[in-house]
């Protein structure tokens, strides 16, 4: 089943619904910021599902294919995707690389691969994780792309603890809309499939995206 970006709810939507909650005023990271509520949704299904222009994919380094996100990616995508994979060489923990959607709803799949959690190295972790999100808004707003999905990535068989990994998405995807390139995107869409994920966002949004007063009255 596909889902059109309509039917993905804003983050104002969300508030309206009562589905997220506004934050304490004192845990509040960033000011409310013009229509950013309603260019930033969380959704909780299956990311092959949305037709958007592009979604990404949390890949490993050689860009072939695995388990989890990754392989789902590929099987919906078919053939064609691993075909044009195979043409790229691979990619650096904390790039990103893109190809076309081929078979999914998703005009454009944007692979960057993630780091391994490593509890003696967190700060190397964190940048590179940062940097995932970076390269493929970057990667999005250079191909003219006007909507992007994210799975949560890292957080399964690389092992990193949700509640961060969330806190470092959601930073990330705000500091990119705060700046001139982040003018270009219409949507940022954050996808979860498991309840645990679903509640770091519901949790952590509001800290980053709070409640506007017009949304609040």
């Amino acid at each position: 089943m596909q889902r059109a970006l309509t039917e993905i709810k804003t983050l104002r939507a969300l508030y309206i619904a009562g589905e997220i909650k506004p934050a304490l005023a004192a845990n509040i990271k960033y000011k409310t910021s013009g229509n950013l509520l309603d260019r930033v949704s969380l959704y909780q299904g299956t990311i092959t599902e949305l037709e958007v222009d592009a979604i990404v994919n949390a890949a490993n380094r050689s860009l072939l294919g695995g388990g989890g996100v990754d392989g789902a990616i590929h099987r919906a995508a078919g053939r064609q995707l691993l075909a044009e994979c195979r043409k790229l060489g691979g990619c650096p923990t904390g790039d990103a690389k893109i190809t076309n959607g081929y078979n999914l709803p998703a005009k454009h799949v944007i692979h960057t691969v993630g780091p391994v959690y490593d509890e003696e190295q967190v700060d190397k972790s964190a940048k590179l994780l940062a940097s995932c999100y970076r390269r493929s808004l970057e990667l999005a707003v250079q191909n003219s792309l006007k909507h992007v999905a994210f799975p949560s990535i890292s957080t399964g068989l690389y092992g990193y603890p949700v509640k961060d990994a969330t806190d470092i998405a959601i930073n990330e995807v705000r500091q990119f809309l705060d700046s001139e390139s982040g003018t270009k995107l219409d949507r940022v869409i954050f996808v979860v499939w498991g309840d645990e994920d679903k509640l770091a966002y519901e949790r952590l949004l509001p800290i980053y995206f709070p409640l506007d007063e017009a949304t609040a009255e």
